[in-house]
């Protein structure tokens, strides 16, 4: 038998033609009845709100001569202390457990006098995951150079090589995009004719859920493709091609005026904005994964999401056939459906990986099918819509200039078969 990968393997212009045919039939519209829907997952998730551990905001001192802190939004950092007469360790906790082994860091470090230390980052309850990231503004970042940085403990631990001043020097697991860049970002993305910018609601420690609105003209009858990220903190490579994603959707081309025109995109780009800003490893300030709360929405941020997605669908009469999360984990790969189940635009996620395969020398998507057996963001739009969705994962390490690359290419590739429908 033919495997799939085989089978579509043609060029890029025949992959947008066959799709263009395949999805000439249009979509049966149920959107005067539509409503939001609780749903059951084969292994369901408690999702009710649970008690965190707040960090102490502060500066710690040692011997008045080394300082660490974490007074900014981002932080983590749980304690400070002297291991010898050149090693000191940073203790990292997470939010609450259980938990998954991601534990995030983002500290400010500094001397009195310039010299060299070591830096031991501890994790009592996980293990290392995340590559330092070194800044001097907390805004230009850069990996650690492999020569100063191991991993000890038998890898459960990192051990960092300092060259300490006077200046702060900013270390952190990922680069710091905190909620107040989020908004930033969002208002500048605003500034184009064809993007409405909205506070949907308030986080559960009340801070703003971003929504951008993208389209051009009626809005009425246009199919809506959704966009999330940042369901949990710390991936924020994830962030960094969203970002890429819409701004490739907003560019002055052919392409994207057309798909403009023809369709409509939800995007939320900051869906946990008190984790990110608290520096948790997961979760919200609930003490919940967001994305494994997308069957009774008792956390607000998902509530507000899905009761905005389902409103817009309602009163604009538009079918929801799309809906992309941006996330983070170890390499890139997309989470797409498992065979058998068909939405409304099957097989549009064969053609969309087969067209960016082409499009990049190099380069072959990884697409890794499974069913839906959680109550996470990708389910919810196939119960809700019957809409296609896939999970946009991005490595932690992935090269930033080549998360920008393939986003936009994705972006490009997505709009063109969209476009044949």
């Amino acid at each position: 038998m033919m495997s799939k990968r085989t089978y579509f393997k043609v060029t890029s212009h025949s992959v947008r033609s066959i799709f263009g045919y395949v999805l000439l039939i249009s979509l049966i519209s149920a959107c005067s009845n539509l409503k939001l829907k609780t749903f059951e997952f084969p292994e369901p998730i408690e999702t009710s709100t649970r008690e965190i551990q707040y960090q102490e905001k502060k500066e710690y001192t040692i011997n008045d001569i080394i300082f660490a802190d974490n007074q900014f939004d981002g932080a983590r950092l749980n304690d400070f202390t002297q291991l010898n007469d050149s090693t000191y360790q940073v203790t990292i906790l997470p939010e609450n457990e259980p938990i998954n082994q991601s534990p995030y860091f983002a500290f400010r470090i500094w001397s009195k006098h310039a010299q060299q230390v070591y830096v031991k980052l501890n994790y009592p309850t996980s293990k290392h995951r995340y590559v330092p990231k070194l800044s001097t503004d907390g805004k230009i970042w850069k990996p650690i150079d492999s020569t100063a940085y191991q991993l000890v403990d038998s890898t459960k631990n990192a051990l960092l090589k300092i060259d300490l001043t006077s200046e702060k020097l900013w270390i952190s697991a990922q680069e710091i995009k905190t909620s107040a860049e989020a908004m930033q970002w969002s208002k500048q993305i605003a500034t184009h004719k064809d993007v409405r910018f909205k506070v949907i609601g308030k986080s559960k420690l009340k801070r703003d859920l971003i929504g951008l609105d993208v389209y051009t003209g009626d809005p009425k009858g246009k199919d809506i493709i959704v966009v999330l990220s940042r369901q949990h903190p710390p991936e924020v490579t994830g962030y960094l091609a969203m970002q890429s994603f819409v701004e490739e959707l907003l560019q002055d081309s052919r392409l994207a005026r057309d798909f403009r025109s023809k369709y409509r995109v939800l995007v939320y780009p900051l869906v946990n904005p008190d984790g990110v800003d608290l520096g948790h490893w997961r979760h919200n300030a609930g003490g919940i994964d967001l994305n494994r709360d997308w069957a009774y929405y008792r956390q607000e941020e998902v509530k507000a999401i899905v009761n905005t997605v389902v409103n817009a669908a309602k009163s604009s009469k538009s079918n929801v056939i799309l809906g992309l999360d941006f996330h983070s984990t170890q390499e890139d790969l997309y989470y797409s459906f498992s065979d058998e189940m068909h939405s409304d635009i099957y097989p549009f996620k064969d053609y969309w990986m087969e067209a960016i395969d082409d499009a990049i020398p190099n380069y072959t998507p990884d697409d890794q099918p499974f069913p839906l057996n959680q109550p996470i963001s990708k389910g919810w739009f196939y119960k809700q819509f019957n809409a296609e969705s896939l999970t946009y994962e991005i490595g932690d390490e992935t090269p930033r200039n080549f998360i920008d690359l393939k986003a936009r290419v994705a972006a490009k590739e997505m709009m063109r078969l969209l476009i044949l429908r």
